[in-house]
């Protein structure tokens, strides 16, 4: 895991338990314009370092989602403070709205926050927590698990698959 100072995730694998868990920040948020969003940028690959958090700065609060293993996901509020270089990493640092998705929410309203699981027919893991979805007016916001990474998307709502997935609404 990355020694980002001050940042301490904690993982769940279940939708409804990370919705209750996170539902009385979330539901401060909406209403709220995001203002800005941050990624771990990777200045020697020079590219966005997907393992590192995705920050959302809606004004008065920031959340930072990260997604781990095929299942994981922590929401933490405002523990990371990006003026602290990274320990160990000194070749990453913190860029602003460098993904288009995050570019095209930036200043909108959010309007609702939801958890999106994937269903399965396997008996192990009949559910996985696949992301955490923001639809603010005129734009969606996924922030999704890649397989021990993040993923970003804002693909419509209107094309997403309508089978093997859930939504588990927050705020």
């Amino acid at each position: 895991m990355l020694a980002i100072e001050g940042w301490k995730p904690e993982w769940h694998h279940d939708a409804e338990a990370l919705a209750a868990t996170h539902r009385h920040m979330f539901v401060r948020l909406v209403g709220r314009r995001l203002r800005s969003s941050w990624l771990l940028w990777d200045v020697a690959e020079r590219g966005w370092f997907a393992d590192g958090p995705v920050i959302l700065d809606f004004g008065l609060t920031r959340v930072e989602i990260s997604h781990r293993k095929f299942d994981e996901c922590a929401v933490t509020w405002e523990q990371i403070d990006m003026s602290v270089p990274i320990d160990m990493y000194e070749h990453f640092d913190w860029r602003p709205d460098p993904h288009a998705a995050l570019r095209n929410a930036r200043g909108r309203p959010l309007r609702a926050v939801n958890i999106i699981e994937r269903t399965t027919r396997a008996d192990w893991r009949p559910r996985m927590l696949h992301a955490i979805e923001f639809l603010f007016d005129g734009a969606r916001l996924a922030v999704y698990n890649a397989m021990d990474e993040n993923g970003l998307t804002d693909v419509p709502e209107a094309d997403l698959p309508v089978a093997h997935w859930r939504r588990i609404h927050i705020a």
